[in-house]
């Protein structure tokens, strides 16, 4: 289980709902773009791909931590963690060094993709793709850990940029996980953050 940092919790920039972590606050103040969000999460991490979901939620959480997006990192780990069930240990192999993980060569190619494209999608050379290509990686692979990598980079600065809430305790993104691991689904304006409530009252 990954240690995590107690974050100083800041007011959110914008008047959201108190109590709602993450990108749900920011989802219930604005609809109408939460939910194309909300369906380009599920397409890109549970959608057909030749990416396993776990292996996706990796990627998003891997560049969530290089981002330093604490709540995204926090919560995609946890959503990871439950997909690879009895090999959960290596999400936090691949958070505290991904080179020497347990995770295949293949994968740490395609991560190392991923990492360039947190920095600058130009960061991505020809032989980062020709080393991925030569340990097994297909166009489609390259395609979607590329897709996920940037759009996290987004989904990272949009809940960072408006200082959204973090919560600090582990059990909350263990309850979140969970119910990641099922899908994306938008929160209702009527939900008042069951899983945190749970967590943090038990």
């Amino acid at each position: 289980m990954a240690s995590f940092k107690k974050n100083k919790i800041y007011m959110a920039h914008i008047n959201v709902e108190e109590g709602i972590p993450g990108i749900r606050s920011l989802v219930l103040f604005r609809p109408e773009t939460g939910k194309p969000l909300y369906d380009l999460a599920q397409v890109l991490l549970r959608g057909p791909s030749p990416l396993s979901s776990a292996e996706r939620e990796l990627i998003a959480a891997y560049v969530s931590h290089k981002n330093d997006c604490m709540f995204c990192r926090n919560s995609h780990a946890a959503a990871a963690r439950c997909l690879y069930a009895d090999e959960n240990e290596v999400v936090d192999e691949v958070l505290a060094d991904m080179f020497r993980s347990n995770v295949s060569d293949k994968m740490k190619a395609l991560l190392h993709i991923a990492g360039k494209v947190q920095v600058s999608g130009k960061e991505v050379t020809p032989g980062d793709i020709s080393a991925a290509k030569v340990l097994g990686a297909i166009d489609r692979e390259i395609h979607d850990t590329v897709l996920i990598a940037a759009s996290f980079s987004m989904f990272n600065r949009y809940v960072d940029g408006l200082a959204s809430y973090t919560p600090a305790e582990p059990a909350v993104y263990e309850e979140m996980g969970k119910r990641m691991a099922n899908g994306y689904i938008p929160p209702s304006q009527k939900e008042r953050n069951k899983e945190y409530t749970t967590a943090t009252n038990s």
